[in-house]
């Protein structure tokens, strides 16, 4: 009978999961060292803690909202898709739901679920793990993974120590987004100390400070159904309809962290946001809009005049800006004043400064670089047995699924990869 093959995950969020998984079930015996006193907990916290789970669509479109690398996932966007993906998580009881644009949640809304189902998936297939284990090092010979260096808290809470030969690592650290979890580079470390490149580390999918004192003045008010754009002098960078959020120090919001996908590590000088307010109303459609407002309170201050329009905590801010006096009659408001108020809200300007850290990251941009990897197998070019899946590696997308889709889908590839090592 045939020895089985003894695969070690490191990390057990998304990645290692499905890395666990994936091998378990093409017949390895399998370990899992996790730095947390459990697995998934970065997991637990996404989507606001309803964790949304994937997309719903095909390898194309999850292709097409990858920022970093898109060409590099598409072994692993065919060997788990997201419906491959779905059907395996509704096939061991948890039921799911699919919401707007395609976002893909569990029917409880509750991350927990997510983790417990994966929980018992591994428990059924024996994979071990090893809780508040950390990986000390990873042993290479003639270029062949050998083994790992873990340690680990024993029974009486003692640390011991203990290398770990197997046949297969894979590296499932994560970034260093959200390090409270557990994301804090261990896989970089690895990846530079057996000779391979890692691509500089950005926060991404991440709120943004804005220079403006009107951002301030605006905390907490959140704007639905609003057209967020980001400039780079003439250039557009990104354009999208949406909800957005002003905070204590800029912006924040789905729109928002997704336009910083386009940022992260780029020069910011030439950056402008420009929000338009009313996106469904021509420019035209919206003076007769403010017309209309005005001839029903012909005798009313302009300040009083944007109730039916904006949010009252818009209103101070949008009288300011628009150089009306704000005590200023509405019949007696210009047309040129006119056409000034409605340029600023079709395109009121923020002026970015810089990004907010990797402590509110959802993501990492950058990491071990995708042309050292097979993307066939996700295997390392430069150490034969080592293996590397989700967030360590440089790819990353858009919100709505897409980047949690990235971790399952390298870590079913690695996993099953690495179970078929010979």
């Amino acid at each position: 009978m045939d020895k089985k093959v003894k695969v070690i995950v490191i990390g057990g969020g998304a990645a290692g999961i499905m890395a666990a998984v994936a091998a378990a079930d093409a017949g390895a015996e399998v370990i899992i060292a996790e730095k947390n006193e459990k697995i998934g907990k970065k997991l637990y916290i996404t989507g606001k803690g309803r964790c949304n789970i994937t997309n719903n669509s095909d390898i194309q479109n999850l292709l097409l909202h990858v920022v970093s690398n898109p060409k590099f996932l598409y072994s692993a966007f065919s060997a788990m898709d997201s419906r491959k993906l779905m059907d395996f998580l509704e096939n061991n009881g948890l039921n799911l739901k699919t919401e707007r644009g395609g976002r893909v949640f569990p029917l409880s809304d509750k991350s927990s679920d997510v983790i417990r189902t994966f929980k018992n998936i591994l428990e059924k297939r024996d994979v071990k793990i090893y809780y508040n284990t950390e990986v000390q090092g990873i042993n290479i010979k003639d270029g062949v993974f050998k083994s790992a260096d873990i340690k680990y808290l024993n029974q009486n809470g003692r640390k011991n120590t203990e290398t770990i030969k197997a046949d297969a690592v894979i590296i499932a650290t994560g970034g260093v987004s959200y390090p409270s979890t557990g994301s804090t580079g261990d896989g970089y470390r690895f990846a530079l100390n057996t000779g391979h490149k890692v691509k500089e580390t950005f926060p991404s999918l991440v709120p943004v400070n804005i220079k403006e004192g009107f951002a301030k003045e605006l905390q907490g008010l959140s704007l639905r159904n609003v057209e967020l754009s980001l400039k780079d002098g003439k250039k557009v960078l990104y354009k999208e309809m949406g909800e957005m959020l002003f905070t204590h120090f800029g912006i924040s919001g789905p729109l928002v962290l997704t336009a910083s996908c386009y940022m992260s590590g780029k020069d910011m000088a030439g950056m402008k946001f420009i929000i338009d307010l009313k996106p469904a109303l021509t420019k035209q459609q919206l003076d007769g809009r403010i017309l209309r407002d005005f001839s029903e309170c012909k005798n009313s201050c302009f300040k009083n005049s944007l109730g039916r329009l904006l949010p009252a905590k818009l209103i101070p801010v949008i009288t300011r800006l628009s150089g009306i006096d704000a005590d200023k009659k509405v019949h007696s408001v210009t047309k040129q004043e006119r056409a000034g108020l409605v340029d600023l809200l079709k395109g009121l300007e923020m002026t970015p400064e810089g990004m907010r850290g990797f402590d509110e990251a959802i993501i990492t941009r950058g990491g071990v670089m995708v042309k050292e990897i097979n993307p066939a197998t996700m295997e390392s070019k430069k150490v034969k047995g080592m293996y590397f899946a989700g967030e360590v590696i440089d790819t990353d997308a858009v919100t709505g699924g897409y980047n949690l889709q990235i971790a399952w889908s390298t870590g079913y590839l690695a996993g099953k990869s690495a179970a078929g090592i010979k």
